[in-house]
């Protein structure tokens, strides 16, 4: 397995991976080609995927708020599971946050991604239970 920074020329197969993973996007407005460039360019470390054989079986997405990072669409394609990919992928994703001076790593995780928060725990991460998320988004797209 090789972990290398993704391109916009990877655009297509990460779809398809997100897809494949049942990880959920959006295409026509925040993961879009055109918004998925703009990310790439502003942040070309944050963009993460593992390759078995020049195939995408892996991404992470990252990002930072200067304080914090996140580790965002961490995801696996489904035949590839349980090999060690995810994990590598966390691991290199701190590495690169790191690389940026962040020192502090956070991951949002549905409740019921069993899989992912035992993934998350046996990485090092705490969970807390004690932090309630809002949002709000200008419309479902975003």
């Amino acid at each position: 397995m090789e972990i290398r920074k993704l391109t916009l020329k990877n655009y297509d197969e990460l779809i398809k991976l997100w897809s494949k993973a049942k990880l959920s996007y959006r295409p026509r407005v925040r993961d879009s080609r055109n918004a998925i460039v703009a990310q790439m360019k502003a942040n070309p470390d944050y963009f993460l995927g593992a390759f078995e054989n020049n195939r995408l079986v892996g991404t992470v997405v990252i990002s930072n708020d200067l304080r914090k990072g996140w580790i965002n669409r961490l995801a696996v394609d489904p035949e590839c599971r349980r090999h060690g990919i995810a994990a590598e992928l966390i691991a290199q994703a701190e590495k690169a946050l790191r690389r940026h001076g962040i020192k502090i790593f956070a991951a949002q995780i549905e409740d019921d991604n069993t899989a992912s928060k035992q993934l998350f725990k046996k990485c090092g991460y705490v969970e807390h239970r004690d932090v309630i998320y809002f949002s709000k988004r200008d419309s479902d797209d975003v």
